[in-house]
């Protein structure tokens, strides 16, 4: 099996002397993996003038090396190279939750938990290779090309494309997997119906790598093309149970790749066989105290939960109304004009703001109770001690408190650059609405402490 992420090497070997319609012929398969939604180019095109180069070419620009999505964190991030390209996302301000006018607690809206195969389509457009969803509903696909060439020129084609959609119920340890296979294409001479297609999902590591997996489903194993045709959809059911992972929350952490290959069958006959591994998602199994489902209802093996380890967006609303407006538009300004926020540093680009440098939580009461105090003492040194106007304002901070990021983080980290943060005094209730969202979201999320978890905040205004 070959581990091009993209494009496949090209299989150029030739087939031995055979008995057929054309007498000895060379006969041989160039094989291509494409965003699932690309247009195809068609077996009229590919006989044209340079079609073929153009094929070549369009497979080149699909980043052959990249493996996973550019949001992945924690371990797994380091494993295999990272897409250039953001993958498909749910717009912000589609996900943001409405306020409530009935003097309800502002909170973050529940994050989705499932998937259609309509939505993975739309979400991968045509050229994304992974589309997050949420945290707890990704997909990612490809698309898969033969061209068959008879003495040197394209004879045939087909092609398949497979999407893979994971998804993770409410305090659930099993992520499940459905594999769509679909948009079937055979045009001219080919040997596709009768080609086996072999489809696993590995598991290639692990961190702790003594992890292991309780597996389900019914995953087609080989299959011809035309008996995938038919068949079309699949299943795999992931669990990792609690108390085999690292740390005091319990983490296990890990990359699920779904591989596929195949080989044309005779009289196309060749030396190696052609596939690959096209994608990898990053599961995550946390047992945190701090998080839900900690005790598992009573079951000691069903507590904790599964995540993908991806960095999610918390949304901060600086629309008229909005119970957190003044929090998110202090954020804002921090993020746009840095120069006019309190206190004064001369290069300030406080993070957040994207998915290479995102917020960590910490859980740490000391860290978050000296991120405070560093933050009131800057609203005292600008505004004065009555910055809080007798209780109806609150020194608001960015990066928050909660986080490794916030006011103090020079005092634990040398390397830190001191003052690259933003204060200001601000109404009591919109810090509390802002507070809110922000727990609910830590929580709805799953964030652990630590830098094997992130998040960013986007404003929607």
């Amino acid at each position: 099996m070959l581990t091009t992420a993209t494009a496949i090497a090209v299989l150029s070997a030739a087939a031995p002397s055979m008995a057929s319609a054309e007498g000895s012929a060379d006969l041989r398969v160039e094989s291509y993996v494409l965003p699932a939604g690309a247009a195809k180019p068609s077996l009229k095109e590919l006989q044209s003038d340079r079609g073929m180069e153009r094929l070549r070419e369009l497979a080149r620009k699909a980043e052959p090396g990249a493996r996973l999505a550019q949001e992945t964190v924690g371990p797994a991030a380091s494993y295999a190279p990272l897409s250039r390209q953001a993958s498909g996302s749910v717009p912000v301000t589609e996900t943001r939750g409405e306020r409530s006018s009935t003097g309800a607690r502002a909170s973050a809206p529940e994050p989705a938990r499932t998937m259609t195969y309509e939505e993975c389509v739309k979400g991968l457009g045509s050229d994304k290779k992974f589309f997050v969803k949420s945290r707890f509903a990704v997909c990612n696909g490809a698309s898969f090309l033969q061209t068959w060439l008879l003495q040197g020129r394209p004879a045939g084609q087909s092609a398949f494309n497979v999407r893979v959609v994971g998804t993770v119920a409410k305090n659930s340890r099993t992520i499940n997997f459905k594999y769509y296979f679909t948009d079937f294409v055979e045009t001219g001479r080919t040997g596709s119906s009768a080609m086996p297609i072999t489809t696993k999902a590995n598991i290639p590591q692990s961190w702790p790598s003594g992890a292991r997996y309780s597996r389900g489903g019914n995953m087609p194993g080989t299959k011809t093309f035309a008996q995938l045709k038919a068949m079309r959809t699949f299943t795999e059911t992931v669990t990792a149970k609690p108390g085999q992972g690292s740390g005091s929350a319990d983490l296990v952490f890990a990359v699920y790749e779904p591989a596929i290959s195949y080989s044309p069958p005779a009289p196309w006959a060749l030396n190696g066989s052609t596939g690959g591994k096209l994608f990898m998602l990053a599961p995550r199994w946390d047992a945190a105290k701090y998080l839900a489902n900690s005790t598992g209802g009573g079951n000691p093996d069903r507590k904790g939960a599964a995540t993908f380890s991806y960095v999610p967006t918390m949304a901060y609303s600086a629309k008229p109304g909005a119970d957190e407006r003044a929090v998110a538009q202090h954020i804002k300004t921090a993020f746009t004009k840095p120069q006019d926020t309190k206190p004064y540093m001369s290069a300030k680009k406080v993070p957040g703001q994207t998915v290479n440098k995102p917020l960590h939580r910490t859980v740490n009461s000391t860290r978050r109770d000296d991120n405070r105090k560093a933050s009131v003492k800057q609203c005292k040194r600008y505004w004065g001690a009555n910055y809080t106007q007798g209780g109806a304002r609150e020194c608001d901070e960015y990066p928050f408190a909660t986080t490794y990021e916030g006011a103090a983080e020079p005092d634990y980290d040398a390397d830190a650059k001191k003052f690259n943060f933003s204060v200001k005094p601000i109404a009591k209730a919109d810090n509390g609405a802002a507070g809110n969202i922000l727990r609910s979201f830590y929580g709805n999320n799953r964030i652990i402490d630590g830098m094997d978890d992130g998040f960013i905040v986007k404003i929607v205004s």
